[in-house]
C-alpha cells in the first residue's frame, strides 16, 4: 500500500481505521497507542495470564496457576526515538504486582527484547520524579543481567501475529 498520495486526513482515517479493526479482532482493547494494549496480548498469549480489567490500577494481568500479579509496560523504538523509559509507574512502594514484564518493539512491532523482572528490581533500578508523582523505569540491555530477571523475548516472538 502506498501511502505517499494520500492526505493528512486520509492517513488519519486509515489510522482510525486499523485502530478500529485491531480492537474488532481483540488484539487491542482501547483507541490509544497500540504499544501497550498489544504488549498485554502477546503476554498473556504466551503465558495463559488473564488479562485484568482497564480499571484495576496496580497490574495488567494475573496468572492464574500461580497468582502472581504482572505489570505490564512496553516501547516501541524508532529512529527519531530510542529511549528505554517505560511509561510511568505510579503507587511503586504499594507493590501492586509481583513481577514487571517489560517489552521493547522495534518500529514494526516486532519483539526487540522481552523479560519478566521481579518487584525488588524494579523498586531498585526506578527513579522517583516529584514533578510527575511516579517512578521511571529504563528498560536498558543491563537490566537482562540483573538477579532474578528472565529473558523472554523468543518465547514472545513465538506469539507475534502474522
Amino acid at each position: 500500500m502506498k501511502l505517499t498520495g494520500l492526505s493528512a486526513a486520509e492517513l488519519l482515517t486509515l489510522h482510525a481505521d486499523v485502530a478500529d479493526e485491531l480492537r474488532h479482532r481483540e488484539i487491542t482493547r482501547s483507541s490509544n497507542n497500540p504499544a501497550g494494549d498489544y504488549a498485554e496480548y502477546l503476554f498473556c498469549k504466551a503465558f495463559g495470564w488473564v488479562q485484568a480489567d482497564n480499571s484495576v490500577k496496580s497490574f495488567d494481568a494475573t496468572d492464574p496457576a500461580t497468582k502472581m500479579r504482572y505489570q505490564i509496560k512496553s516501547r516501541r523504538l524508532t529512529a527519531p526515538n530510542t529511549s528505554r523509559q517505560l511509561s510511568a509507574l505510579r503507587n511503586l512502594k504499594d507493590q501492586g504486582f509481583d513481577y514487571l514484564a517489560g517489552l521493547l518493539f522495534d518500529r514494526n512491532y516486532g519483539i526487540e527484547r522481552a523479560a519478566l523482572i521481579p518487584y525488588d528490581q524494579v523498586l531498585k533500578l526506578s527513579k522517583y520524579g516529584e514533578h510527575t508523582n511516579s517512578w521511571r523505569f529504563m528498560l536498558r540491555d543491563s537490566v537482562w543481567l540483573e538477579a532474578g530477571v528472565i529473558d523472554v523475548s523468543d518465547k514472545l516472538r513465538a506469539m507475534v501475529i502474522q
